[in-house]
């Protein structure tokens, strides 16, 4: 009996043995395993100074980062490795910030090389980099693969995140160039902590870790792929630590709004498509529109006023400024003053007090005093007669400066709204977006938004530009605009409703026409 049971003991720990010589293990590149090395490394990143040896190198401008080439030591580990990673499986991701393929979370994962990496990061390298920082960084497991391919991007960010200390990113890539886009851009900021511009591009380069601290000046992007064949793939994540401090967020001025400008009916018929001067037709319009608080007016202007206006918008005098920060916003707008005579007259329509009356016949909201109440409305429903405008469904009277002065008389002495607006003429190329922020949610008004685009006639959809509108704190789209050529588009969004245009991509300068290489709008937004 007894030897019996020594004999399946002994095959036991024979099994034993044999599976945990299956598992994989990876030894990480010399520079990490000098004591030497780490002292200095150490110093360098408390000192805020440059430290370079071998494979290694930090660097503390704009923000401490450091670069080791090399680091699995094995070639073989890593090409076995980006093999396990190709053959996951990847969902989609995109959104106002980015556009890629992201693997599931690699936590669990049972590949070998996968296991053997997250191991080896999360395990003596994580004790190396806490050692490095002087922090006690947690055994907290976040790595996740993603997938970079042609047009792929993710825009300006600062990964702060409560717990995340050091962001790393480790290559799996084949030869790669600047000329391929998507590199890692890391930015400068101002006195406000705000991300100015890229000050350091860090190109992918096979088996190179790149890590960084997470803070609130580590403001970065990768840029967007150009090349149209190569795959940049990756495994990133952070090391989960104790958040460094973080100043009040800055908080950007309000913008300007302003009444109408006093302009009367003249200005819509000269400018206006007759068509949306019927009233019938603005009922149908508001029907519409009341049922699904949108709508595009096709062929809106003129069609000799929009060529007019699309041929100005391409003059050199004016001056196109470019907004930010790119945290934010990332686009051109026109100083009014620069605008040519025919633009100038346009952006007065559209903040006229005639436009105002228009906007309300189309959408119901009350944007001007002569549209009626809800109260008002009701009692007007009971009425067998309908006062008959001459434009735009107006009194007798115009609405002008004189006419508005009126309004207390008119209204009986009820209290009045006091409609404003708010608006810019942008233009739109390679580059181009806008993004969801905190403070936007937190600013959100009642407010219907105008888009009329200039210029864009033979713009693609898959070239961006489009503007998407959001539920807030949710992934649901609710509404997706497109760029067309004289289509006046009206959106009434709520205080839960946030909206962004995409990131316009490197397809939009490939085509052959010179211009389908940008476009403009006029965007307004008129609050009741």
């Amino acid at each position: 009996m007894s030897c019996k049971r020594a004999q399946n003991e002994s095959g036991d720990t024979d099994k034993k043995k044999k599976k945990r010589s299956s598992v994989e293990t990876v030894d990480l590149c010399g520079a990490v395993e000098e004591e030497e090395v780490k002292r200095a490394v150490k110093e360098a990143w408390s000192n805020r100074t440059h430290y370079s040896k071998g494979d290694l190198e930090l660097d503390c401008h704009p923000f401490p980062h450091c670069i080791i080439k090399n680091f699995l030591s094995s070639q073989t580990f890593v090409e076995n490795l980006q093999r396990e990673l190709l053959e996951l499986n990847f969902n989609e991701k995109s959104n106002d910030l980015y556009k890629f393929k992201q693997s599931d979370d690699l936590k669990k994962k049972k590949e070998p090389h996968i296991a053997a990496i997250r191991a080896a990061l999360f395990g003596r390298f994580r004790s190396w980099l806490g050692d490095v920082l002087g922090v006690e960084l947690e055994p907290t497991v976040d790595i996740s693969c993603a997938k970079y391919e042609h047009t792929d991007v993710l825009l300006c960010h600062d990964d702060e995140l409560e717990g995340r200390r050091v962001a790393f990113i480790l290559y799996l890539v084949p030869p790669w160039q600047s000329s391929d886009g998507g590199s890692l851009d890391l930015y400068s900021t101002d006195s406000n902590f705000q991300p100015e511009s890229i000050v350091k591009s860090l190109v992918p380069c096979w088996n190179a870790l790149v890590l960084f601290e997470v803070s609130p000046v580590s403001f970065h992007q990768v840029s967007e792929v150009l090349s149209q064949d190569k795959c940049r793939l990756s495994l990133s994540g952070w090391f989960h630590g104790p958040s460094l401090e973080r100043p009040p967020r800055f908080k950007e001025p309000s913008i300007l709004k302003h009444p109408h400008l006093p302009r009367d009916e003249t200005v819509l018929l000269e400018w206006v498509n007759p068509l949306y001067l019927d009233i019938s037709y603005q009922e149908q319009i508001q029907n519409e529109f009341e049922d699904n608080s949108e709508i595009q007016l096709k062929d809106f202007l003129k069609e000799e006023k929009f060529r007019e206006v699309s041929e100005a918008l391409r003059q050199t005098g004016i001056q196109w400024m470019k907004r930010g920060p790119p945290n934010k916003r990332c686009y051109e707008s026109a100083s009014v003053d620069s605008l040519p005579e025919c633009v100038s007259v346009c952006w007065e329509l559209l903040r006229s007090e005639a436009f105002f009356l228009l906007l309300s016949n189309f959408t119901g909201l009350r944007l001007h005093y002569l549209c009626p109440t809800d109260e008002e409305d009701e009692d007007r429903d009971t009425k067998d007669d309908k006062e008959e405008g001459e434009v735009a469904g107006t009194s007798a009277e115009s609405p002008s400066s004189s006419s508005s002065s009126k309004a207390g008389a008119d209204n009986g002495g009820k209290k009045l709204s006091s409609p404003v607006c708010c608006g810019e003429v942008r233009r739109w190329s390679h580059g181009g977006y806008t993004l969801l922020h905190d403070a936007e949610a937190a600013q959100a008004e009642y407010a219907l938004d105008l888009i009329l685009p200039f210029g864009c006639a033979d713009w693609e959809a898959e070239f961006g530009g489009f503007t998407c509108y959001v539920a807030n704190e949710e992934d649901e789209e609710l509404l997706t605009v497109y760029p067309e050529d004289n289509s006046l588009a009206l959106v009434y969004r709520d205080k839960e409703t946030l909206k962004f245009v995409k990131h316009v991509n490197h397809k939009s300068s490939q085509v052959d026409s010179s211009t389908c290489r940008e476009f403009y709008d006029f965007s307004f937004v008129y609050y009741e």
